[in-house]
């Protein structure tokens, strides 16, 4: 004879289970939807810094003490005039997010190549924040500058022998969104052509949040 009521708590356990299944398959399937749409709100804010194209306008960028450097697209600026060093880099925002620009350094690059640092991300303590607000918006261009004005600037050892022999340089940039999120260091590498022109390129990225793809 059928026991009913083992029969009965055998279904309510079996529909309990399948019940207790489903609802996580659920939630699981809203955690990776969530993912997602988080993910593409996050690609919606980032930017992603590149040097300008040849063919775009050239800038004109003012220093605090009333030097003005104008350089063509593409290229960047290195100059030493009455004592101090000028850098500047027009740049491109190709990401989809307004750049907030940081911090940056600049040093030669055979003395970073020394023991392969020049592949290892920057201690962002160690680059120096910029003096004033530098936004570019997305699709759009801008621009980074750095001076030195100190003989005596521990980060400026080196710089003044490489720029005069024309050794190529190397510029850390950090930067993120709006949100003050997503900070990136870009390394830009700086070489001077044979027609005395400086010309800009991107070294690497490192993404510092965040799942990075160099980590």
């Amino acid at each position: 004879m059928a026991d009913w009521s083992t029969i009965a708590s055998l279904s309510t356990a079996g529909g309990t289970l399948v019940l207790a299944l489903a609802t996580f398959s659920s939630v699981r399937a809203s955690q990776r939807a969530a993912r997602i749409a988080e993910q593409a709100l996050l690609i919606g804010l980032r930017p992603v810094l590149a040097p300008t194209n040849a063919d775009d306008p050239p800038l004109t960028v003012g220093f605090g003490d009333q030097h003005l450097v104008t350089v063509a697209g593409g290229t960047a600026a290195v100059e030493l005039a009455d004592g101090n060093v000028y850098l500047v880099i027009p740049l491109r925002n190709v990401g989809q997010g307004l750049a907030v620009l940081h911090s940056w350094a600049a040093m030669p690059r055979q003395g970073a190549f020394v023991e392969g640092v020049s592949m290892e991300r920057p201690d962002p303590g160690r680059l120096r924040r910029l003096q004033r607000d530098l936004f570019i918006p997305a699709g759009g261009t801008g621009f980074w500058q750095g001076p030195f004005r100190n003989p005596e600037d521990e980060m400026r050892a080196g710089l003044d022998a490489a720029i005069a022999g024309g050794e190529p340089l190397l510029v850390d940039v950090l930067y993120g969104d709006y949100e003050g999120g997503q900070r990136t260091i870009t390394r830009f590498s700086l070489i001077r052509a044979d027609d005395g022109d400086w010309i800009a390129g991107v070294a690497r990225h490192w993404r510092l949040d965040g799942v990075s793809p160099r980590d």
